[in-house]
């Protein structure tokens, strides 16, 4: 079970060094976009420890939906970054990879509390 916890946290912390190198280059007018994916993965983070930490059981299932939104909000706005061309195709890819991987191991450990 703690090893996925883990596992969790580190995918965000990838994730969060990809957004800073990746999204660079962002077009002025655009900048809240990307503000905005990189508030929401540091909000990732915060609420992976914050579940981490928590012992009530409840608690840390609520927390987890938390996350499973948040990921689902920085896929909007990913998703919003590629129809507007702002990331390639390539990039947008690697991006769904690394939300894919912090979503399935969310739903797993989240899984472990409701059985």
């Amino acid at each position: 079970m703690k090893e996925e916890k883990f596992k969790v946290i580190n995918f965000i912390r990838e994730l969060i060094v990809y957004v800073d190198k990746y999204l660079t280059n962002f077009p002025k007018k655009e900048i809240e976009i990307k503000n905005r994916i990189r508030n929401e993965s540091f909000d990732l983070l915060e609420l992976s420890y914050k579940a981490n930490i928590t012992s009530d059981n409840n608690k840390k299932i609520l927390l987890l939906e938390d996350i499973i939104a948040k990921i689902k909000v920085i896929d909007f706005l990913l998703n919003l970054c590629y129809d507007k061309q702002i990331i390639n195709n390539k990039r947008y890819i690697k991006f769904g990879e690394k939300l894919d991987d912090i979503l399935k191991y969310t739903l797993g450990w989240k899984k472990q509390f409701k059985e």
